[in-house]
């Protein structure tokens, strides 16, 4: 992407996040969740669907805008918006782009470019987090087309999604080869949401527990083929975690430039905070690091970019991404003192919407099992 288009690009998502969402996201944190309106708005400044085919309402532009506006709407402060439009316009619209028919990509991804449908992936299960082959929910095949039951847990839009694409076993006795995904529309009879889980962060960003209830889906509910849900859930993570990586990116940086502000404003026996060693050595560490870790994304895009990603690659940039998130930001919170503590001090949400980055997209131990995987081979 050349430096103008990316300046066109950012002024646009930069302008639309200082007129829709930062008058307002203090409400949202409030309420749990965002409203209606602004996904329309955002569709409207057609920031969904940014690399989606023109064909489906998109702009096919490069994938690294779609990082870019992850980028900054986590930059701003806006945690659990990143996370919501994440999965929305990062995830599933791509695997619907990606997988689907040219039937379900008409039914689907106009209306999600334009902020009318709202996308989400329910992979984890209650007794199933990050080991996928473990799930119980069950999809079975009928005559004119499947029986869905079970349920799944930590759906981000889990409450407010009217396409939820389904992970679920088609053949039990397969383990991860039994996996098959379903596009679920949230309108049909048998599909519940439970009450909206509380967090720690990320208040703005609803998360839920579904449930399928003797859910009948019609036979072109089925995303791709029959058993193949394992291998699109791979091909499609490294995309994932380049997301993950972009938040993490932007949420460093918003932090970085609050603490500069306010260390070079407050004053500590006698002198600003920013003089002493201590503060100036800390900041330091956090803007290398920063670099570092940008140069390796920037790179892990390009090679997205030529389709040469691996999952190998996605695990190291989502490790080390996300614990630097964390540790950066805990190191940034320290240098406001008590003031980092009150909610008054934008840097506590950066601090509290860090921690699940770690979490979600596969956990930092799940990320160095697949790396040592590449190393070792898997264990016995």
């Amino acid at each position: 992407m050349d430096e103008q288009t990316h300046a066109l690009f950012h002024t646009m998502i930069t302008r639309c996040l200082a007129q829709e969402v930062a008058p307002f996201y203090a409400q949202w944190e409030d309420a749990g969740e965002i409203p209606r309106s602004l996904w329309k708005a955002l569709g409207a400044a057609g920031l969904l669907g940014i690399d989606l085919e023109e064909a489906y309402g998109g702009s096919a532009a490069d994938i690294a805008v779609t990082q870019l506006a992850l980028e900054e709407i986590s930059r701003q402060g806006f945690g659990g918006l990143a996370s919501a439009y994440n999965i929305h316009a990062n995830i599933v619209m791509p695997y619907v782009q990606n997988l689907g028919s040219p039937a379900q990509k008409e039914t689907w991804l106009p209306r999600m470019a334009q902020g009318e449908c709202l996308g989400a992936i329910a992979m984890s299960e209650p007794n199933a987090g990050s080991d996928l082959a473990a799930m119980k929910t069950r999809a079975t095949r009928m005559d004119d087309g499947w029986l869905l039951n079970g349920s799944k847990l930590f759906i981000t839009n889990g409450q407010v999604a009217d396409l939820v694409i389904v992970c679920a076993k088609t053949d039990p006795s397969a383990g991860a080869k039994g996996i098959s995904l379903f596009l679920v529309d949230t309108a049909l009879p048998g599909f519940s949401r439970g009450k909206p889980i509380k967090k720690i962060g990320q208040h703005a960003s609803d998360t839920a527990e579904l449930a399928f209830d003797q859910l009948k889906l019609p036979a072109n509910a089925l995303l791709g083929e029959e058993g193949e849900g394992f291998r699109y859930l791979m091909q499609e993570l490294p995309r994932e975690r380049l997301g993950v990586g972009a938040q993490a990116l932007g949420a460093i940086e918003g932090a970085l430039a609050l603490t500069l502000e306010y260390v070079t404003q407050r004053e500590a026996f006698g002198q600003r905070i920013a003089d002493f060693q201590n503060t100036r050595f800390t900041l330091a560490q956090i803007k290398a690091q920063l670099e570092m870790a940008r140069a390796y994304f920037e790179q892990c895009v390009e090679r997205y970019r030529q389709g040469t990603m691996s999952s190998t690659d996605a695990a190291i940039l989502k490790l080390q991404l996300s614990e630097l998130q964390c540790h950066a930001i805990d190191r940034c919170l320290q240098l406001f003192g008590g003031y980092g503590y009150t909610q008054e001090y934008p840097i506590s949400r950066f601090y509290l919407d860090a921690r699940v980055q770690t979490i979600y997209a596969g956990s930092s131990e799940i990320m160095k099992e697949v790396i040592a995987r590449s190393l070792l081979g898997k264990a016995p």
